[in-house]
């Protein structure tokens, strides 16, 4: 009998976690994203039910509907399909019996300042930082040396993160991305901001699996080199072309950041970035997989592991396979997410549909806006335009398809 994990949140239209499933032949149970337009019968193949669940309205509700989900069908494993839902799929796997992390860990790995804590606490390296409990508390932050960031402790995908250059203006960055946070973020508690030092660096992700509280990185990826004021991620590519001592430095911290969080089971998109002397710096990690998938599709086209199964297999209690199977290195992966731009209401996105039938393109993600939605520019993000996956023979190849897409892929919007 084939196992079945409960996908809490993963939405219906990135292809790459549901392949995965089919492949390493698992069904899922899908709680969809209340964004999500999936119906019953348009779902991925590996989907065998759509279980909807009150997670943001009424969690306790939602918990109770799946307790007897499970009583009346046991299922074998749950899994966090996106970072808000992180804290609910850890208790609901607790209270089950299930594979999991533990209460603590997800409260950690959700608040930004809390990592910060656990992080200096271990030794580890972090920027300087402040947590801002309120809009009139800027002045906590002025200590810190300039530039800053300024972000949600809660916040992902680069919502409300601001860079600010000079004290100066620090007050208006700080109310900006608190109200942000508090119309977009809130889960039960006043929000916070964190003020944390920039670092000017290259910055990179990391994709680990943990096991019994065993972590090894699966892959190191590159992203944009971004400066800000604000940061939204367009480019991802793997393997970097860093030397190995110092893809050797960033895999060490980040397994010693597991530790120092209490992640012990599951899969974790870790973003870093290298300081002045080449030392790894941690900003932040999530107890999930990147990109809804997407850093998936780009180790896996790069190293051969397949993160995704691995993800599945660990949150049903066993071993990945690639621990004792190492599979060979395959190339280079890539992903490009289409710029916001200005924002406004859309008319159309250029250049995606020419792509699907380029021999490099392996998934164009292309239904995520449709004409007539209103994309809000950052900071204040609300949706990735389009995304394209894609494989290369070289970093090189994958760096010059990028600037290629940043020519011809854009969002066109009617007149203001």
């Amino acid at each position: 009998m084939r196992p079945k994990v409960v996908l809490v949140g993963q939405l219906s239209y990135f292809p790459p976690v549901f392949d995965s499933a089919r492949r390493a032949g698992i069904d899922l149970i899908l709680v969809p994203r209340p964004d999500d337009p999936v119906t019953p019968a348009r779902l991925p193949a590996s989907v065998v039910e759509l279980l909807v669940l009150p997670i943001g309205a009424d969690p306790a509700a939602a918990s109770d509907l799946l307790v007897e989900r499970h009583r009346r069908e046991p299922f074998d494993g749950i899994m966090a399909g996106n970072e808000k839902v992180v804290p609910f799929v850890a208790r609901a796997a607790a209270r089950l019996g299930l594979v999991g992390l533990t209460g603590e860990a997800a409260t950690v790995v959700r608040d930004k300042a809390l990592m910060r804590e656990r992080l200096r606490a271990a030794g580890l390296a972090t920027p300087g930082f402040a947590v801002v409990a309120g809009p009139d508390r800027w002045r906590d932050a002025l200590r810190l040396r300039f530039p800053v960031v300024v972000k949600p402790t809660n916040g992902y995908s680069s919502l409300g993160v601001v860079r600010v250059d000079r004290p100066d203006q620090l007050a208006a960055a700080v109310a900006e991305v608190h109200a942000l946070a508090t119309a977009r973020l809130a889960e039960g508690r006043p929000a916070e901001v964190l003020v944390e030092e920039y670092i000017d660096g290259v910055e990179l992700t990391a994709e680990s699996i943990a096991h019994r509280g065993t972590v090894r990185v699966c892959g190191v990826s590159y992203k944009s080199e971004m400066t800000g004021p604000y940061f939204e991620e367009t480019m991802m590519r793997a393997p970097t072309r860093l030397p190995a001592e110092v893809v050797a430095a960033v895999e060490h911290e980040v397994v010693a950041a597991h530790a120092a969080f209490g992640v012990t089971e599951g899969t974790t998109h870790t973003e870093l970035r290298l300081s002045a002397d080449g030392r790894p710096v941690l900003l932040e990690m999530a107890a999930r997989l990147g990109g809804a998938g997407v850093m998936h599709h780009v180790i896996h086209a790069a190293t051969g592991i397949d993160v995704a199964a691995e993800a599945l297999r660990v949150h049903l209690g066993r071993p990945p396979e690639y621990w004792t199977s190492p599979p060979a290195p395959r190339g280079h992966g890539a992903a490009f997410s289409v710029p916001v731009g200005p924002g406004g209401r859309v008319a159309r996105v250029r250049g995606l549909d020419e792509l699907r039938d380029d021999p490099r393109v392996d998934h164009v993600i292309g239904n995520m806006v449709r004409p007539g939605d209103v994309l809000a520019p950052y900071p204040n993000w609300s949706a990735y335009p389009g995304i394209v996956l894609s494989h290369h023979a070289s970093d090189d190849d994958a760096t010059a398809f990028h600037d290629h897409l940043a020519r011809t892929v854009r969002v066109e919007y009617e007149p203001a």
